[in-house]
């Protein structure tokens, strides 16, 4: 979530900087393109190259954006299989544990058992 804040945060500083830089550099156009055009149509040309400046800009950073998103939407992807792996490692591990203990508390169940049966035949023999 933190990755897409900043993605965004940086596409508008971007979007900002690229309309403050055709701002700027509107007025920096050949001299040729603005013979015999009054104000109105010159404003008008660089408006229209700063236009397209900001759009090409505003592309490449919302390339750059869904490139990132798909990196991170990627990384969540890994990581989500490896927590899965290690939760099925673990599951294993606990079941397996849990057999040992209930085989050996059947044993000594069993042993117990056995004892009784034992003491029960030398009281049965002691009378």
């Amino acid at each position: 979530m933190n990755t897409i804040h900043n993605t965004i945060t940086t596409l508008g500083k971007t979007a900002g900087a690229v309309l403050v830089m055709a701002a700027l550099l509107g007025g920096c156009q050949k001299k040729d393109d603005t013979v015999g055009a009054g104000p109105a149509e010159t404003a008008g040309r660089k408006i229209d190259q700063a236009s397209e400046r900001a759009s090409q800009e505003m592309s490449q950073a919302s390339r750059e954006a869904e490139q990132k998103m798909n990196e991170a939407g990627h990384k969540m992807d890994q990581a989500a299989k490896e927590t899965s792996a290690k939760l099925d490692r673990a599951a294993d591990q606990a079941g397996t544990k849990l057999n040992e203990a209930t085989d050996k508390a059947g044993r000594k169940l069993e042993q117990a058992g056995e004892n009784m049966q034992q003491k029960a035949a030398e009281r049965e023999a002691n009378k």
